[in-house]
């Protein structure tokens, strides 16, 4: 007889079968594509960590490197060869990077550094970063003196002005102007005549004095002075040199196409005297009477033209050189340059620099056009940029003391106060320009003509990360 507590025995059908493997492959696939997802998560977390470590191990690298560079300015090779361990804040090795530094080319001050970074875990994930530092030419200002300045009504400078003494502006700044002066004495080179007296370091009517800032760290100019010997060298070796002429001096003509005519000045003459407060009346021997041409040059070939004599420079420049004048042994000769004629680019752009350095003064000249332009950042190592006083009574009297304007788009760096014009007032001038506007040319900051001088201390330029 049949327990009656006996169950029957279910049997599992094949279609049940398959049911269930389907549903226990279908749980295996998702949990594996789950778990396969968190993994690349994980992986992608990863990397993307390790991919912002590289960039931050190589910004270290160039950090580096900048550090390096303001210990040792001229070692340009010391770790580029091997990998530079790179350490977390416990001390322990987490990556590496590699440097790679272009040195400046001739004439320039800006170093290229390229650091590229890899972390220890993903070491074919790598990052570059390319910065560029340099070293600030003296061209970084429309006017850097040691000695005080006076603009006077008429004049616009658009760029900075900085001096070592005091500045006194009645024109018109569209830049910043500095003083390393809190106060000043005045006297009759900034118009305090005949008392002298205490100014700011900044002062006039002039504007806007937002832009105006003083007492400021100076300028030392024994730091920033020009090597001339160095530039001697240059010229020797790979530009043109020209030894003292036994006659007058040399007169170089830029043209147009590129090149400069030089000539050998053999006779000169002083059409009318002229007048400094510093030199007092003079014959000036400024007007060339006879020259000889001695060659024409590529400005391609020859970057650095010196002088150990009086040069006159004016014409068309195409390219980019310097032009320095100074004679053996230094302190012994006063070496000028005289501007006659107008000294312009031929485009206003960086392909074409003018460097124009005088070991005293640069001068520019009487019979000059009526819209005089000069295009050049002009350095006067001891003396100034300066036009004569063509009208000073007991000295001389022309009818071409004055001029209708004078435009300048460069820089005026010298050592003693630069100037131009006589008996400024709400008129013309008994001697200079009715209208006056410096131009700076902000390309000349780090891109100057070769062998331009710079300030000390590398600063940034640019930076790139691939």
């Amino acid at each position: 007889m049949p327990n009656k507590y006996q169950f029957p025995i279910q049997r599992i059908t094949g279609s049940v079968m398959i049911g269930l493997l389907f549903t226990v492959a279908t749980f295996a696939i998702v949990i594996y594509a789950l778990l396969l997802t968190i993994s690349s998560q994980f992986d992608f977390t990863f990397r993307q960590v390790a991919h912002d470590q590289a960039l931050t191990i190589a910004e270290a690298g160039v950090n580096y490197f900048k550090w390096q560079l303001a210990h040792a300015p001229e070692d340009y090779t010391s770790n580029t060869e091997e990998p530079i361990d790179y350490r977390d804040p416990q001390g322990a090795v987490i990556g590496q990077y590699k440097l790679n530094v272009t040195p400046p080319a001739e004439g320039s001050s800006v170093v290229t550094i390229a650091a590229t970074a890899w972390t220890n875990e993903f070491p074919n994930l790598k990052r570059t970063v390319t910065a560029q530092y340099g070293k600030r030419s003296l061209a970084s200002f429309a006017f850097l003196s040691n000695s005080s300045l006076w603009f006077g009504n008429g004049t616009t400078v658009n760029g900075p002005i900085f001096s070592n003494n005091g500045i006194r502006m009645d024109g018109v700044n569209t830049s910043t102007i500095q003083s390393a002066k809190e106060t000043y004495t005045c006297g009759v080179e900034t118009g305090c005549w005949p008392n002298p007296a205490e100014k700011p370091g900044v002062w006039g009517n002039g504007g806007p004095k937002e832009l105006w800032s003083f007492p400021v760290a100076p300028v030392d100019f024994t730091s920033v002075s020009v090597n001339f010997s160095q530039m001697r060298t240059v010229a020797q070796t790979d530009g043109l040199y020209l030894p003292a002429s036994e006659a007058a001096g040399y007169h170089l003509v830029f043209v147009n196409n590129g090149t400069v005519q030089v000539y050998k000045v053999l006779s000169t003459s002083s059409p009318k005297r002229g007048y400094t407060p510093e030199e007092g009346c003079q014959n000036l021997y400024q007007k060339i009477t006879t020259e000889q041409l001695l060659g024409t040059y590529s400005l391609v070939d020859i970057e650095m033209i010196f002088a150990e004599d009086t040069l006159w420079v004016d014409g068309v420049v195409k390219g980019r050189v310097m032009v320095a004048a100074a004679r053996f042994p230094l302190g012994t000769f006063e070496t000028n340059v005289w501007i006659t004629n107008n000294l312009t680019y031929l485009t206003k752009d960086v392909t074409n620099t003018l460097g124009l350095v005088a070991q005293n003064d640069i001068y520019f000249g009487l019979e000059i056009p009526e819209d005089f332009e000069v295009n050049a950042a002009m350095v006067a190592q001891e003396g100034k940029v300066v036009r004569h006083h063509y009208n000073y009574q007991g000295c001389s009297h022309s009818n071409q003391a004055q001029k209708l304007s004078l435009t300048i788009f460069g820089s005026i760096i010298s050592k003693e106060k630069s100037y131009w014009n006589f008996g400024q007032g709400p008129g013309q001038p008994a001697s200079g320009f009715v209208k006056r506007v410096v131009i700076y040319d902000q390309d000349l900051a780090f891109t100057p003509p070769p062998f331009f001088p710079t300030l000390p201390g590398f600063e940034f330029i640019s930076w790139n990360e691939e």
